[in-house]
């Protein structure tokens, strides 16, 4: 039909190396990254996340005959994904090769094809420093955590090729107050056996899980395998699936112990002390995974406003459009700039700050980035629904808001040597970061926990207005520190003052197609 011909549509972003991206080269910019972010950016492995996504993961938990299987089915595509992050070390690879850094971009780009199977990858990744807190555990499994092969096969751990780990540690009635928990760890002989119920255990389909469990000494770590040594299953059942509003391709479930056997990771009654070894390494990959889709939700919009026209002209050049991507710019390189530092050389209360703010600012940042399409960016097949509810997720998983930000005030008020260094590293950088800091410095002896956030939002900000003047393109600092630390900024993105270079920082957020 005439009346039908397809005019003013933006293409496809395809074809592009995901990895051309000007903040994160900065800091790493190498051969097997460019290799992956080519392959990150193909229609193919585009297509598989999608996939992956409107297939969600199935519960099975019992065969025909009704013998208990407790087995969850995922789609090929899943398993697809797994693979190539896998072959990619972006799991638990650099505990034996040595480069976390490069890992962390490796983890970024890729999260840009499809987040939720990064859980099982990051998990992975975080159980092995918390491994180590059982010598004799961890010279066992982590070489088939760190290795390169992807294994799904249900059997004994030590007899797979690689291993994949998952997290059991809240529970219905605490949530966060992981001290609450109820599920009880019995000695027998050399193991112990758990009996409780979890509410919300990540990647049921792993091979083993970090759990919490009350044992005689109090709450205690344990490492529990799916398939025990001798082949049989050990004692957990799945109940349901979790219907969750994003990470709708990744398994999440409510699962029972009942007498399932485990092995104590670390000492009795220092559960916390030791599983906190795991939630900080994934609290960086929240970090990432939020920094990444702020990439991806820039580049989306960016592209689409390169390539559709409205009112005569093309959107990128309708000055309040520009305002609006180099906002969302800005925020998505002060994102990657102090996640790619953070990876880079571990600060404890940098971290901390970062977790708290980076990842509340991602549903801000993916609710612009899709009302850049409009209605386009409102259907599905923009891929731009699935950013946004997979958007939330960081900021609530390994610690909410509040209970980051109340980390944060903890962490000052027992470790004053963790201001002296974060003060250090901020310090005569800018004049607008030193306006800030001063203000922050008088701030500090008057905080209490109704503040914690107000506090914190500070310290992030100015991190962040910090790395990027030391680190990021001049006309992408000065844009920050003019808004974000000057205070002449309006609520809402696209309120970037007069005086920014547009021009500058919107060549850097359009994708090269």
């Amino acid at each position: 039909m005439a009346t039908h011909e397809v005019i003013n549509q933006v293409p496809p972003l395809t074809g592009h190396d995901v990895s051309a991206d000007p903040a994160l080269l900065t800091w790493v910019d190498e051969p097997s990254l460019r290799a992956l972010g080519r392959l990150a950016g193909t229609p193919e492995w585009q297509d598989r996340g999608r996939l992956a996504n409107v297939n969600p993961p199935v519960l099975h938990t019992h065969d025909r005959y009704g013998n208990r299987i407790d087995e969850v089915e995922f789609h090929p595509a899943w398993h697809d994904l797994m693979d190539v992050a896998v072959t990619h070390g972006l799991h638990a690879a650099p505990w034996r090769e040595g480069n976390h850094l490069q890992r962390a971009a490796k983890f970024y780009v890729w999260s840009q094809v499809e987040a939720g199977h990064g859980c099982p990858i990051s998990m992975t990744y975080a159980a092995v420093p918390a491994l180590r807190m059982n010598p004799v555990l961890a010279e066992q499994y982590e070489p088939l955590l760190a290795s390169r092969s992807y294994d799904f096969g249900l059997r004994a751990p030590l007899t797979k090729s690689g291993l994949i780990a998952g997290m059991s540690m809240t529970e219905k009635q605490g949530g966060s107050d992981v001290r609450a928990n109820t599920t009880v760890a019995r000695p027998s002989g050399s193991d112990y056996l758990l009996t409780g119920h979890k509410w919300f255990t990540s990647a049921p389909m792993s091979d083993v899980f970090l759990t919490l469990a009350q044992a005689p000494g109090g709450l205690s770590c344990f490492l529990v395998p799916r398939v025990l040594p001798d082949g049989t299953r050990n004692a957990i059942t799945l109940q349901r699936l979790k219907d969750k509003l994003g990470n709708r391709s990744n398994a999440s479930a409510e699962i029972e112990y009942t007498d399932a056997v485990g092995w104590l990771v670390g000492e009795e009654g220092r559960g916390v002390r030791t599983i906190i070894e795991m939630v900080n390494t994934t609290r960086l990959d929240c970090v990432l995974g939020s920094a990444s889709g702020m990439r991806l939700g820039v580049t989306q919009a960016a592209h689409h406003a390169a390539h559709r026209k409205a009112f005569g002209s093309l959107l990128i050049d309708q000055p309040a459009m520009r305002n609006v991507l180099a906002d969302l710019a800005v925020e998505s390189e002060a994102a990657t700039t102090v996640a790619m530092w953070l990876a880079s050389g571990r600060s404890r209360l940098g971290l901390a700050v970062t977790k708290y703010w980076v990842c509340k600012r991602g549903p801000a940042h993916a609710a612009e980035a899709l009302e850049c399409l409009g209605g386009n960016g409102y259907i599905e097949d923009s891929g731009m629904p699935r950013l946004f509810r997979e958007s939330p997720l960081s900021s609530i998983w390994e610690g909410s808001g509040n209970v980051a930000a109340l980390d944060v005030l903890r962490a000052l008020s027992r470790e004053p040597s963790l201001v002296e260094e974060y003060l250090e590293l901020v310090t005569g950088v800018d004049p607008r970061v030193d306006s800030a800091v001063a203000a922050l410095k008088a701030s500090l002896s008057d905080v209490d926990e109704s503040q914690a956030r107000r506090l914190v939002e500070r310290m992030a900000l100015i991190l962040q207005g910090a790395l990027l003047v030391r680190h990021g393109h001049p006309a992408v600092a000065d844009a920050f520190c003019a808004s974000r630390l000057s205070g002449d900024w309006g609520v809402a993105f696209g309120t970037l003052p007069r005086g920014t270079d547009f021009g500058a920082i919107l060549d850097r957020a359009v994708p090269l197609v």
